[in-house]
Order: structure tokens, then sequence, then C-alpha cells
């Protein structure tokens, strides 16, 4: 029997992209200043990484944030996301290896839109290196052909099909803590793609803001900040150990 899709399930309009686009330009300069980690020295550490077409500087607003809720928020250090790439995943567990190695605890992975992809699948294959995947704004679940906006520009420029990474994919919720964070306002990502089904992530919670604003708008980030920190105290019992509260 067919089911009826709803509103939830359809990726936004192109118009929508485009307004995520021109909201995003006013506020490209919050991505200046130096791109080392950002927090506190004694702070739990977390890697941040970026959506498509995206940098480490797209994503600064969200380190400052983090750091200063008391993180060692560290940038992925790989240049312009521009795709899943052959050697993707050994270039992540490369990073996440040296973070882990230094900081000698597991690391929080925030992934904001494909960069949560990318958290979901590296969190599948070195577990014992990740406390948790926050994904903000990805599209997880479904059919990446039907539940964004930005496919066809994808495959141009990545130069695969966007269901068929170069890589192998092991998909499935990661056997860590997840946590999801979605928008109704996204206009890049159906609403139900990040958010997810039952069994795809642990807990999913709808932030009020647009795509582009899970990474540089500051009423977003401090929600974004206070639902990792929740999360975390009901995964694990306590509240998180956090460092010295940083100026970022």
């Amino acid at each position: 029997m067919r089911t009826r899709s709803s509103p939830d399930d359809q990726a936004p309009s192109d118009w929508s992209r485009w307004r995520e686009v021109a909201w995003h330009i006013p506020r490209l300069l919050s991505g200046l200043g130096p791109l080392g980690p950002r927090g506190p020295e004694d702070g739990p550490p977390a890697l941040v990484i970026p959506g498509f077409l995206a940098t480490d500087r797209t994503t600064m607003e969200l380190r400052r944030a983090l750091a200063r809720a008391g993180w060692r928020a560290h940038p992925w250090l790989m240049g312009v996301n521009t795709g899943a790439k052959a050697d993707t995943m050994e270039l992540l567990a490369s990073r996440l290896g040296a973070i882990y190695k230094e900081a000698k605890q597991p690391i929080l992975i925030v992934g904001w839109s494909l960069g949560g992809m990318f958290a979901r699948e590296i969190a599948c294959r070195v577990p014992e290196q990740v406390r948790a995947v926050v994904t903000l704004g990805s599209p997880f679940s479904g059919d990446l052909k039907t539940n964004t906006n930005v496919r066809e520009i994808y495959e141009r420029v990545a130069g695969h099909d966007v269901n068929r990474p170069p890589f192998e994919r092991i998909g499935g919720k990661p056997p860590v803590p997840t946590l999801a964070l979605w928008s109704r306002k996204d206009g890049i990502v159906a609403p139900a793609a990040a958010r997810g089904r039952a069994g795809e992530v642990d807990k999913a919670v709808e932030i009020d803001t647009h795509h582009m604003g899970f990474a540089v708008y500051r009423p977003a980030l401090s929600r974004v900040v206070y639902e990792i920190r929740t999360f975390l105290t009901e995964q694990e019992g306590v509240a998180p150990v956090m460092g010295k509260v940083a100026a970022a």
C-alpha cells in the first residue's frame, strides 16, 4: 500500500535555497580570525565538520559558541567540503586520531549538513574515539535524490551520484549517542530527513533557525550548545565536565 508523503519529507523549493544564500552573505565576516582550536586547553574536545561547499571559516561562529561553553573546539582542517572523496574517511580518521591522541579522551563530533553525514559515517568506523555525534540540518534519513534541493549541484561538484559516495558506506545509526538538530525553516533540507526515523537517532530536537543559521546565527548557536549539554547529561547520567568558560 502506498503511503501519502508528508510535507516534511519534501525538499524545500529552489527559491528557499537562494534565500539561504542571501541570508548568509552579510554574515560572512564572522569567519575571520585564527583557525586553530578554540576554547580552554583543558576543555573536552569537539571536532566541527563543515557542510557542503563550506570551510572552517564558515563554522567559526559555531566553534566560538562551543568554546564559550567550555569545549576545546577543533576545525576539520580539510579545506572546502566539496563532497565525498575516495580518501575522505581516511583523512577524517587521521584528523580524529590526532585530536584523540592529544586529548586522551573520546571526541564530540558536530557536523553541519553534509558534515553531519560524514560525522555519522566516521563514528561507525572508529566509535571508540567518539563521545557522541551531533548533526545540524543533516539529510541522513531517506533518499538524497529527493530530500535536499542541492542534489544536482552536489553531483556536478563532487562528480558522483549523491547516493553512491566513492567509499564503502556503512550507514545506519552510529554505535555512539546521536543527537539530530533540525528545523522546519530549513531552506535546503527536508525536515524529516534531518530529524530521522525511530532507530536512526537517540534524540531529535527542533531548532528555530534557517539552514545557514546552524553555523552562524548566534541565538540558534546558543540553543545548539544547550541541547548538546542536555543530551550528554541525559546519556551519561551526569553533567559533562567542562573547561573554564572562554571568551572565544
